[in-house]
């Protein structure tokens, strides 16, 4: 593995590592609050899938040598992140919410296994084992970017970008940019393919931001003159005792 190419890996397990660890903020209130509330487990069990996919996908077995081990860093630290919230949420959701979660949890475990048995079992060269191992990493990476999509129609709905903090668009679009090259860089397409959708998805929530940044700016401006005329009416009465004393009078 190249130098430069190296580099640009571990680059690109600094952007990721901020997206994986995001949740942490969501899951510290889970614990404290000790309720799952309204949000969804899935898109945490969809992760785990793709970093355990992107995992095997980057050892030896089925890639050449070493030549994707910044890959095998990163996803390894995101599956230890995603089991950990996925065992947070199934200790703070409902009984109903638990029993859905774990039991797609398991199908996601099982669905691994078999990919792994299925390609050290009945593929017996790098080619194929790459073959059939990407092809179904670049899907559910695909889903899986997909995901801000849902954030996206929000901050189209709300017109605020509440709900779509501009670090995480940022890292998002960063991360890709940086799994793009890595992936350009050896001609691994199927490292590179799914982040170029991440690349799109990340330039339109940018754009997206900056739009709605732009106007929620422009709504709280005039809601803050407003605040401070009535600041300064209200000074004016109290330093003012006659008024104050007419005011009181109509009371």
């Amino acid at each position: 593995m190249g130098i430069l190419r190296l580099a640009v890996g571990i680059m690109g397990n600094v952007a990721t590592l901020s997206l994986y660890s995001a949740p942490i903020i969501t899951f510290r209130r889970v614990v404290r609050k000790k309720t799952t509330e309204e949000f969804s487990c899935i898109p945490y069990i969809i992760t785990l899938l793709e970093c355990l996919v992107y995992t095997w996908y980057a050892t030896p077995v089925v890639s050449y040598g070493w030549e994707n081990l910044p890959v095998v860093t990163i996803d390894v630290i995101g599956t230890i992140l995603e089991a950990s919230f996925i065992i947070i949420y199934l200790w703070f959701a409902p009984v109903k919410e638990k029993v859905k979660v774990a039991a797609l949890t398991i199908l996601t475990v099982l669905s691994f296994v078999l990919i792994v048995t299925l390609s050290t079992f009945a593929y017996h060269d790098h080619h194929h084992r790459k073959l059939f191992v990407g092809c179904i990493g670049v899907v559910t990476a695909t889903v899986m970017y997909g995901s801000p999509l849902v954030a996206m129609i929000t901050v189209i709905k709300t017109k605020s970008v509440e709900f779509m903090p501009f670090y995480l668009s940022f890292c998002t679009f960063l991360s890709s940019v940086l799994w793009t090259i890595f992936g350009l860089m050896n001609l691994d397409f199927f490292i590179a393919t799914p982040n170029i959708i991440g690349c799109v998805l990340g330039i339109l929530q940018l754009a997206l931001y900056f739009k709605y940044m732009k106007r929620s700016i422009q709504e709280e401006e005039p809601n803050k003159w407003d605040i401070e005329k009535n600041e300064e009416k209200k000074i004016k009465v109290e330093f003012q005792p006659e008024v104050k004393e007419t005011i009181i009078g109509k009371n």
